[in-house]
């Protein structure tokens, strides 16, 4: 079994009485792209600069290619980072700016400009040698930063929310070409970003963090389907949160009621008993819509709604509804089928979802109903 390209053991960082990195401890296996999500303020960023060695741990240890960083300065780390700002030389030519790190290393002139055209050429820039950075688009700009990066052949490959400064519809081209070029290269890539869609397409493994901790580790697969707390379940994709007690359990499924009445049913990811506050966590996607109780899957509970909104966003479209009896807020995703174009404000409609495919888990807050 290979060494793995980077351990992270028992990583603390405080800045005064603030905890950024909690304790984290963690591994990434080579040649893979592993991805840390999560909100401003998580301490993902501050994991990321004591990997590249820019601040060092109270305590713990970081370990690149199987050897202790413990004192290793930036510059000695084998590590290249990407940043949000590119910081590219405008005054260096597209070619330069490749080769820039093959320079200060002492590499020969023509060697250099080999390897830059080279690399170049596998980030599909073919030619762009002699040209100005000023004369590239945004997304072509990015590959030259990744370029000048993976010339160097680093064990670790850092981007710090790369795409954050580019349009939508860049990023998500560029969500696209970031996978195919570590595939390409086999670099491990370490990813840091707030943005869920890019770790979950982008990734193989996902660190979601809070609070200086991984709340869950695994596979995007695992995140979006299995989430293993209500942080996770209610960061990582797009929920619908209900409130209530447990009023009944049944095996792996819970009974819940809400404040206004409102019965629904869950299944439970970790011990819950009869009187327990709880939340529950319904994908938007994972809900059935219908003008009747017959539209609907059977053997589903089903529930009375009136819709408030259509939010047409395309193949993304969703009816936002509120739950009949107690005016629950609710948002199911709408078929791509064109079923429901004519869906409007104020019709009442029904809607059901399986209770396997809700999870529910332990209130994070005390408080009575």
């Amino acid at each position: 079994m290979s060494t793995p390209d980077l351990v992270a053991d028992a990583v603390v960082k405080r800045f005064a009485n603030h905890a950024a990195v909690d304790s984290l401890s963690f591994t990434v296996e080579r040649g893979s792209f592993f991805s840390i999500l999560g909100p401003s303020g998580c301490g993902k960023t501050t994991l990321l600069r004591m990997i590249a060695g820019f601040i060092a741990p109270d305590s713990g240890d970081i370990a690149i290619g199987g050897k202790s960083m413990r004192d290793v300065a930036p510059n000695r780390r084998p590590v290249n980072m990407v940043f949000q700002q590119l910081a590219l030389f405008p005054m260096m030519s597209v070619g330069e700016n490749v080769a820039f790190g093959l320079a200060r290393r002492g590499m020969s002139r023509p060697e250099r400009l080999v390897r830059s055209e080279q690399m170049l050429e596998r980030v599909g820039l073919g030619g762009a040698s002699g040209k100005g950075v000023d004369e590239l688009s945004g997304g072509q700009r990015q590959r030259v930063a990744i370029a000048r990066s993976l010339v160097l052949e680093p064990t670790l490959l850092l981007l710090d929310e790369p795409l954050g400064a580019l349009d939508l519809k860049l990023r998500e081209h560029m969500k696209i070409e970031l996978k195919q070029l570590q595939a390409a290269f086999g670099t491990t890539f370490v990813y840091i970003t707030h943005d869920q869609s890019e770790a979950l397409v982008l990734s193989d493994h996902v660190g979601v963090m809070s609070h200086g901790r991984f709340e869950q580790l695994g596979t995007p697969q695992d995140l979006y389907y299995r989430p293993q707390t209500p942080f996770v379940a209610g960061f990582v994709g797009a929920n619908n949160r209900i409130e209530g007690r447990a009023t009944k359990t049944d095996g792996a499924v819970v009974d819940i009621t809400t404040a206004d009445g409102w019965l629904v049913r869950a299944r439970r990811n970790t011990a819950i008993s009869e009187g327990d506050l709880v939340e529950a966590f319904v994908r938007p996607e994972v809900a059935s819509l219908g003008r009747g109780a017959a539209e609907l899957p059977s053997g589903q509970p089903w529930h009375s709604g009136e819709v408030q909104s259509v939010l047409f966003d395309g193949a993304n479209s969703a009816v936002l509804l509120q739950e009949a009896g107690s005016r629950s807020e609710f948002r199911i995703a709408l078929p791509q089928t064109g079923q429901f174009s004519d869906l409007r404000a104020q019709e009442k409609v029904v809607f059901s979802f399986d209770p396997e495919r809700a999870v529910c888990f332990p209130a994070r807050r005390s408080g009575a109903m």
